[in-house]
């Protein structure tokens, strides 16, 4: 999206809370990357790696952090770079104004709750006992289930799901897509058939949490599958039935965390992490891409690898992996050696290797 707003940078270093260095009345019309920047835009480092991009920029201005010298415009000295190029976007970037109505296509059953700031947008469906809190925003051909519970200033994006049973606290964003509160997976085999297993329970979601694009969270068998607030999830993640993931976790693209297992507190679960029913993860830890995780994580630990091993443990092993052609023509040859002094002929098993 291009932006319209302009700000001179001694208006700017007032937001933000900066030092500025440099002519206050110059006025930048936008933010961009070092590399894409214009005089008219501002830039940041987040980092000083980044300072001969920086040096060759076009940028306006500058925001970073002290001790990053020779840049070749106006710079806005901030403690912490990453935190300000939020505040930035934000200020150039506002969210649209909430246009507070249920839009005239939208289907709303008698007995829903909606509260008179919300919005509810085109051909939504709002099920018989559902309750949207205030300031919340449910986007184009959502569907909200019979009874559920959407919180204060919750944002439900376009074709989002969410079926019976669940509640999501406030300032919830639910990106498009997005299916909460499906039936969980589970079967029993009677010897003829496998018998699905009525999933009775729920879906909690709690405060600010995000959740990607076609996610899907199951609802619990008993009680409730639950997230608990401040955590992040990412486009094409699966959470079954039971799980409960723990505060201000983040769990990348394609994550799947099995049935009943438990997510700790501040865990990160980088791209494609497996993670095997009833596996509890401590808190803290940090679970490498593509990682498989059979049983229980300690908190605190960084893993790599399937089965997930300690990182430095995976990387010996990986390392000692490339060198497995090699290693085994050397045992070849030794078993060769050690068969020539015997005077023996080579064994079938060592034949066959030849």
């Amino acid at each position: 999206m291009v932006s319209r707003a302009e700000f001179t940078l001694g208006q700017l270093a007032q937001a933000l809370g900066a030092t500025l260095e440099g002519d206050a009345t110059r006025v930048v019309r936008g933010v961009a990357p070092l590399e894409s920047a214009g005089p008219d835009d501002v830039s940041f480092l987040t980092d000083g790696r980044y300072r001969a991009a920086a040096q060759a920029s076009r940028a306006g201005a500058f925001v970073a952090a002290a001790g990053i010298t020779g840049l070749p415009a106006p710079v806005l000295r901030v403690a912490v770079p990453q935190q300000a190029m939020i505040d930035l976007l934000l200020l150039f970037h506002p969210a649209p104004p909430l246009h507070a109505g249920v839009d005239p296509s939208a289907v709303i059953a008698d007995d829903a709750r909606i509260d008179a700031t919300a919005a509810v947008g085109p051909l939504a469906v709002i099920e018989t006992g559902a309750h949207i809190g205030a300031g919340a925003r449910v986007g184009a051909l959502c569907y909200v289930g019979p009874g559920v519970e959407v919180g204060e200033g919750c944002v439900l994006a376009p074709h989002v799901t969410l079926l019976a049973g669940t509640h999501l606290g406030r300032r919830v964003l639910v990106h498009p897509g997005a299916v909460i509160g499906a039936d969980g997976f589970g079967f029993a085999f009677d010897g003829a058939r496998h018998r699905k297993i009525p999933q009775t329970g729920g879906v909690i979601i709690e405060d600010d949490v995000e959740i990607g694009a076609n996610c899907a969270i199951d609802r619990a068998t008993f009680g409730h599958t639950i997230v608990r607030r401040g955590t992040k999830i990412d486009n094409l993640v699966q959470i079954g039935h039971n799980v409960e993931v723990g505060e201000h976790s983040i769990l990348v693209a394609q994550v799947g965390v099995s049935g009943s297992s438990r997510i700790g507190r501040g865990v990160v679960l980088a791209g494609q992490v497996g993670v095997a029913d009833h596996v509890s993860v401590g808190d803290g830890a940090l679970v490498a891409a593509q990682a498989g995780v059979p049983s229980d994580l300690e908190a605190g630990g960084r893993y790599l690898g399937t089965p997930a091993r300690p990182l430095l443990e995976a990387k010996r092993i990986f390392a000692a992996e490339s060198r497995l052609p090699e290693l085994l023509q050397r045992v070849r040859a030794l078993e060769r050696a050690v068969e020539a002094l015997a005077g023996r002929p080579l064994g079938p098993k060592a034949a066959r290797d030849e």
